[in-house]
């Protein structure tokens, strides 16, 4: 066998020694040296980065959310305890009132430049396009309103719609054997000194039914007058109306549907009907103040409330769901299903306080 000479075996182990010493050396850089956050392979499904990256958002959303509504007050707590289980760390502060004191309120901070509202959720489209043009609300298209129709959001985003409510006819079923279907009812001889409606000068679903009815052909301020004649009962808002109804001491009412619905499965003797003409809809729109202090926080919130989640807490509750693909609850009609009567949201945004001050004056300031 030929010998290796001694200075090359030297050579080649001293080679070799250095190899693996390199390669120890790098092993031990890549495990112990500072790295960045290591990012999921491109395999990582995308849920699991979805819900990765809304933990990380929720738990950066804190603070205090000043919440304005007119929505019922069960409702407006329900809605702030599911929001505040998704998001611990924000304290939502609640006023809530009928639309036209909520925005009285509104106005008077603003007036003062003490806007303490982030978000503002009431009755209807013509509210928030005057809020828009004193430039009180903040621009934003939520990620969440791409399922809902474009004729019930604003295209600048300074308002969206939260769920499809309409005026119906309310009867009490105990005392009224022929259902109606026709608004014309309430202007009938035979109902004389037996309906009652809430009134425009305190809710914002009445302020805008008023706009509506009295920009349509077959109604008109007409029909006012003949509401005056046969002695219609003005209350404070729509609460009052299917109180009244259910209760018996009116046999006739006009009210959102939501609300006829909710007290039949509860056990009221009450009945709610789409009359054959339509009925005016509202969407009880979402809006964030530009004065906000929490705009993440009042973003968070708004995006909720649109949300699937957002949507189905609002049907649980009875009302029909504006973002397409979410049941309406049982006894509603679903959003498709509705004749909705409408006008211009300028017009009827222009002319809203001549119109409730003429209803007042024909109703006898009510």
């Amino acid at each position: 066998m030929k010998r290796v000479p001694l200075h090359k075996w030297t050579l080649s182990l001293f080679t070799a020694l250095s190899v693996l010493g390199l390669t120890a050396c790098g092993t031990q850089s890549t495990s112990t040296s500072p790295q960045p956050e290591t990012k999921p392979a491109p395999s990582t499904p995308a849920a699991t980065t979805t819900a990765s990256t809304t933990e990380t958002a929720s738990a950066k959303i804190a603070g205090t959310l000043s919440f304005y509504t007119s929505q019922p007050d069960a409702d407006a707590a329900a809605l702030i305890e599911s929001f505040t289980k998704k998001y611990p760390e924000v304290k939502v502060e609640l006023f809530r009132s009928g639309t036209e004191e909520v925005i009285s309120r509104l106005q008077a901070e603003a007036q003062a430049g003490q806007v303490k509202a982030d978000v503002l959720l009431v009755a209807d489209a013509p509210t928030f396009a005057s809020l828009k043009k004193q430039d009180l609300l903040m621009g934003y298209n939520s990620p969440e309103a791409a399922d809902i129709p474009a004729d019930w959001k604003d295209a600048d985003g300074a308002y969206t719609g939260t769920k499809v409510m309409a005026t119906v006819l309310a009867i009490n079923t105990a005392k009224v054997t022929t259902k109606p279907d026709s608004w014309k009812v309430l202007t009938s001889p035979e109902t004389t000194g037996k309906a009652i409606m809430p009134s425009p000068l305190y809710s914002g679903a009445a302020a805008y039914n008023v706009g509506v009815l009295t920009r349509q052909g077959d109604f008109g301020w007409d029909f006012i007058t003949g509401l005056k004649t046969n002695q219609m009962t003005v209350t404070k808002g729509n609460g009052a109306v299917l109180k009244s109804v259910a209760g018996g001491e009116k046999e006739y009412g006009m009210v959102v549907d939501y609300l006829v619905a909710r007290a039949k499965k509860e056990g009221s003797p009450v009945e709610l009907i789409y009359p054959n003409e339509g009925v005016p809809v509202i969407t009880e729109p979402i809006g964030i103040l530009k004065a906000s202090k929490n705009q993440d926080a009042a973003k968070a919130f708004v995006d909720y409330v649109l949300s699937e989640d957002g949507q189905k807490l609002a049907s649980s509750l009875g009302y029909t769901p504006i973002r397409k693909g979410i049941a309406a609850p049982e006894g509603l009609l679903a959003q498709d299903q509705i004749k909705a009567l409408s006008a211009n949201t300028d017009e009827l945004e222009a002319s809203r306080e001549a119109d409730k001050k003429k209803f007042g004056e024909m109703m006898g300031g009510k």
